[in-house]
């Protein structure tokens, strides 16, 4: 499927190029469809040569399925790269601020409170405007 192409549609394309064509032209225009498939034929199966005197004996060694762009599904990219890798630590460089009216971390500690980064709910965390 090239394009969105699908052979329905090619049937259909080529009935219309046809009809408009005509009888007349048809067949001269069926003969340069044809010089036009042998030329790109040609000119790859030459790329393919070319390739394969450039590289020498690793040609024959490069799996050429692996290197195919229709097998990567970014999707399956993305879910792969999350799930093999560890979950990073956090570290208290991460770890947001007190609020204006929140005790300092050491206050926190001695007053017995839950850690830093626990709201309660209905409490809007620290919010920077100038980090954004």
């Amino acid at each position: 499927m090239i394009l969105g192409l699908t052979i329905e549609k090619l049937i259909v394309i080529g009935l219309i190029a046809a009809m408009l064509l005509g009888p007349e032209r048809l067949p001269k225009y069926a003969a340069l469809l044809a010089q036009f498939t042998v030329r790109a034929r040609e000119f790859v199966n030459g790329a393919k040569d070319r390739m394969r005197e450039e590289m020498g004996d690793e040609f024959d060694d490069v799996d050429w399925r692996k290197l195919d762009p229709r097998q990567y599904d970014p999707r399956r990219i993305i879910r792969e790269a999350l799930l093999d890798d560890a979950p990073i630590a956090a570290s208290s460089a991460f770890a947001p601020t007190p609020a204006i009216d929140e005790p300092a971390a050491e206050d926190a500690a001695d007053a017995g409170t839950t850690s830093r980064t626990a709201f309660e709910p209905g409490r809007v965390p620290p919010f920077d405007l100038e980090a954004t």
